[in-house]
């Protein structure tokens, strides 16, 4: 059985790619780390955003695994402009995942560059994998395994969040939210 770890994000400071994670996240980040350290970790992807890597570094250095950085697990940029609306937009989106907005990304697009890494880790020799990425992108993600998940499991994600995704003998896993907020 090969297990993955879906980790949202500590606490950030913001949106951008760069933002750093507030002084909350930086103590979440070193829970987040006691918390998996005994999961037998063998192989981390994270996002390129700076709060992503920096969620997973103290669980990096404490177990001495080099953390790859993929830009297939950046947050998905829902539209070009900033609009009052999102969260309507983005509702709209777990609706119909071809909905794509004028400078953004559809929700199929998203999901499929979020599960390609997962198919990666799977082929690997890994066994227990983490991947940091953001609420959007993971809830697609697990959208892709389960339909049932939309936009309101989306709301109710927390900073940080993680899932485990067991695969057995099958491409499809089982899914428990094993974080408590």
């Amino acid at each position: 059985m090969k297990k993955i770890y879906v980790v949202r994000h500590c606490q950030a400071e913001g949106q951008a790619a760069d933002a750093p994670l507030t002084r909350e996240g930086v103590r979440q980040s070193h829970a987040l780390a006691e918390f998996l350290s005994d999961k037998g970790i063998d192989h981390m992807v994270s996002s390129t955003y700076r709060r992503a890597y920096d969620t997973i570094s103290p669980l990096a250095d404490r177990m001495g695994i080099q953390i790859k950085r993929d830009e297939r697990l950046m947050e998905r940029v829902l539209s070009g402009k900033n609009v009052p609306a999102w969260r309507e937009m983005l509702r709209r989106t777990y609706d119909d995942l071809d909905l794509c907005y004028e400078g953004g990304e559809s929700s199929n697009r998203a999901m499929n560059r979020a599960v390609r890494v997962v198919e990666e880790i799977l082929q690997s020799p890994s066994q227990n994998a983490v991947i940091v990425s953001h609420g959007n992108l993971i809830s697609l993600l697990l959208k892709y395994y389960d339909n049932r998940i939309g936009f309101r499991e989306w709301e109710a994600l927390s900073n940080p969040d993680v899932y485990q995704l067991s695969f057995q003998q099958s491409d499809v896993p089982d899914i428990h939210r094993i974080w408590s907020p």
